[in-house]
C-alpha cells in the first residue's frame, strides 16, 4: 500500500490536484477551464493524468453534467483540507498586529536584565499588545542557545562578550561600574583615592556562587593593589539592599542605580572596563513578523 501511494505522489503535480479539486466543484470540463483559466482541451489532458494516477475514471458523463464515482467523492473532502493547508502555508506573512496579537514571549534573563531592560519596556507593552502574555526564565547562560533552538525561549539576554555562539545578537547599550553606597555615606560625600577606595567593605555580586573576586579586582591587580570584599551574593537586587540598608559599598553598573534616592552613585578612582548587553535569539524565529515587532519594541524602550 505505501509503494503505490510513492508512485502516485511522484507521478502527481500541484496542478493536477488544482484542477481535480474545481471538476469536483463543477462537474463540467467547460466551467472548470473557465475558472482555472485553461482551455478545455488542457483541462481534459488533466482529467486523463488523473484517471491514470488513481486508476479510475473519477467524473463520468450523466444526464447533467458529469457524475463523480465513489472514489472521486472520497477523495473530495481530503483534497480540499489539503490545497486549503497547502494555501496557508504558502500565503503571504500577514503583517503583525500588536492590539489583535495572542502570543506568549518566554524571555531568559539575569535580574539585571529585568532591571535595565524588561521593566523599562513592560508598561508600553501592556499598553500597545494587551492580549500578549510574558514569561521571564532565569538566564542560565551554558543553556541558552539550546533553549532558544528548541523553541523554550524566545529571547536570552547576555553580554556581547562571552555570549553563545550560534546565535543572532543586536546590541542594546554600552554599560559602565560606578562606585555605590548608602544615601549619605560618610565615605562617599565625595570620589575616593584609589587608597581609601581599597580600604572600604566591599560586597560583590557573582553569579556563579560564592567568589570573591571581579573584574575591579582583576583591574586592581594589575597595578598591584587589592580591595577589601567582605561579602559575596549571588544577585544585583539584594546588593542594592544590602548597600541601601549599610555602610558596604559596591561596585555596580551604573543604569541599576539611576534615580534611585536611597544609593550614592561616584565615580570609582580606578577605571573599570564595561560591557555591551546583546539581545540574542535564533534563526528560526529571526523572520517572524511578531519576534521582530518585539525585538524592535524592546531596543526603542530602553
Amino acid at each position: 500500500m505505501s509503494g503505490i501511494a510513492v508512485v502516485n505522489l511522484r507521478r502527481l503535480d500541484l496542478n493536477l490536484l488544482v484542477t481535480l479539486d474545481v471538476l469536483l466543484e463543477e462537474h463540467n470540463v467547460t466551467r472548470a477551464a473557465e475558472r482555472l483559466s485553461l482551455s478545455q482541451p488542457s483541462v481534459s489532458v488533466h482529467l486523463a493524468k488523473l484517471r491514470d494516477v488513481f486508476g479510475d475514471p473519477l467524473l463520468l458523463p450523466g444526464p447533467r453534467g458529469m457524475r463523480p464515482t465513489a472514489k472521486a467523492q472520497a477523495l473530495r473532502e481530503p483534497l480540499r483540507e489539503a490545497l486549503d493547508a497547502l494555501q496557508r502555508a504558502v500565503a503571504p506573512t500577514k503583517p503583525f498586529d500588536p492590539a489583535a496579537a495572542t502570543q506568549t514571549w518566554r524571555i531568559a534573563a539575569t535580574d539585571y536584565a529585568e532591571s535595565t531592560i524588561i521593566l523599562p519596556m513592560l508598561a508600553g507593552l501592556r499598553a500597545v499588545a494587551p492580549g500578549t502574555r510574558l514569561a521571564i526564565v532565569e538566564a542560565a547562560p551554558p543553556r541558552l542557545a539550546r533553549q532558544a533552538e528548541l523553541g523554550d525561549i524566545d529571547i536570552g539576554f547576555h553580554t556581547s562578550e562571552g555570549a553563545p555562539e550560534g546565535l543572532r545578537r543586536r546590541v542594546l547599550f554600552a554599560e559602565r561600574y560606578v562606585l555605590v553606597g548608602r544615601a549619605g555615606h560618610p565615605k562617599l560625600k565625595r570620589r575616593p583615592s584609589l587608597a581609601q577606595f581599597c580600604k572600604l567593605e566591599h560586597v560583590i555580586v557573582s553569579p556563579d556562587g560564592g567568589g570573591f573576586v571581579g573584574v575591579t579586582d582583576e583591574t586592581l591587580a594589575k597595578v598591584g593593589l587589592a580591595r577589601k570584599v567582605v561579602l559575596s551574593v549571588p544577585h544585583f537586587l539584594f546588593m542594592q539592599s544590602v548597600l541601601a540598608s549599610t555602610d558596604l559599598v559596591g561596585m555596580l553598573p551604573a543604569r541599576l542605580v539611576r534615580g534611585s534616592h536611597a544609593l550614592r552613585m561616584v565615580e570609582p578612582p580606578v577605571e573599570v572596563p564595561g560591557y555591551e548587553m546583546a539581545m540574542l535569539w535564533h534563526e528560526r524565529v529571526h523572520r517572524d513578523p511578531g519576534h521582530q515587532w518585539l525585538r524592535e519594541f524592546i531596543a526603542a524602550s530602553i
